[in-house]
């Protein structure tokens, strides 16, 4: 169904759009940043009351017109307090935890007042839909929580939010424009399968990479192969429909996993990315030390969550065009 309000909101923002910043993180909505318009609902209220108004003057209707001018001024309060209702109020958006490709990337927007008047009513639009509209305590804040889709590794930038309210009758639309710097971490998508990583971290010469079944060194996946044991098979990537792997194991002790991005023979530089996502994954389930090498980086072998973080955290925002380019690596 056509929306007139967003429709002129699109048009008037285009045309002049002042925005709301905050040098230390905070935007203050001000006078001047505030939009307002009728909502259909308004509109079909206008248009009762301009019909009122006529059959009161034809009619000569004494009572009539004191109904109508009585129902127009509740419009006109109404519409101050949907006005007064943003402003000064105080927004600050922070990023939620780090995810990978294809999850939602969460956003909390906080939206306070310094005033002791409660506000009602405020929202944040998305799309076609509208977050739940909180209400804020008077000299307090609330949380507004949104989602956004990813489609790329990096870094998922909320640039700009819209912060809207409808109260108190529903019949004006206010809203404000506010700039953000809130950033969340968008992990590459993950591989279904990888081949096995490479050999042990700082040796000049690659260790055994066999051992007996059950030793606690992991050497890598492996397709499934007719006769292996159950309890080698990777249930974990089975119930994710990445078919059966079996995990190996060796019995080094000594063995450092190295996941290496010369190791691999994709020519795309985004499906290498895939593979060492997997990689890095299976190796921190399996909960060995390893290391990571790209062009121009190497994150030195560990273990953990705080390391796997790292690793994935370098393939989130690893620049495979300037780790290759010399004059750019220069600059």
């Amino acid at each position: 169904m056509f929306d007139w309000t967003r429709f002129k909101a699109r048009r008037l923002g285009s045309l002049f759009r002042r925005v709301a910043r905050g040098g230390d993180g905070v935007a203050r909505v001000g006078r001047r940043q505030i939009y307002i318009l009728p909502t259909g609902n308004g509109l079909r209220f206008g248009a009762v009351l301009f019909v009122m108004l006529l059959g009161s003057l034809n009619y000569q209707n004494n009572l009539g017109l004191l109904f109508t001018f009585f129902l127009a001024s509740v419009a006109l309060v109404a519409m101050h307090h949907t006005w007064f209702n943003l402003l000064g109020l105080s927004v600050q958006a922070r990023g939620g935890p780090p995810v990978f490709v294809g999850d939602d990337a969460a956003f909390e927007v906080v939206v306070g007042t310094d005033g002791k008047r409660a506000r009602y009513d405020i929202g944040i639009p998305a799309g076609e839909m509208r977050h739940q509209a909180i209400a804020i305590p008077g000299g307090d804040c609330g949380t507004i929580r949104i989602a956004r889709p990813t489609l790329r590794r990096g870094l998922s930038v909320l640039d700009e939010v819209t912060v809207e309210t409808r109260y108190p009758l529903h019949l004006f639309r206010a809203w404000c424009y506010v700039q953000t710097d809130a950033t969340t971490l968008v992990y590459p998508q993950p591989a279904q399968v990888a081949p096995e990583p490479g050999s042990a971290a700082g040796d000049t010469e690659p260790r055994p990479r066999q051992g007996p079944e059950g030793m606690e060194d992991y050497l890598g996946p492996r397709p499934y192969r007719d006769g292996d044991s159950p309890g080698q098979i990777d249930w974990k990537a089975y119930a994710r429909e990445r078919g059966l792997v079996v995990k190996q194991f060796g019995g080094d002790q000594g063995q450092e996993v190295w996941i290496d991005w010369a190791g691999l023979t994709a020519t795309d530089p985004e499906t290498r990315i895939s593979l060492l996502t997997r990689q890095v994954l299976d190796a921190a389930e399996a909960r060995v030390r390893f290391g990571l090498r790209l062009p121009g980086l190497e994150e030195a072998p560990g273990r953990g969550d705080g390391h796997l973080q790292r690793c994935l955290t370098h393939l989130a925002l690893y620049d495979h065009v300037q780790a290759n380019d010399p004059l750019q690596r220069a600059a």
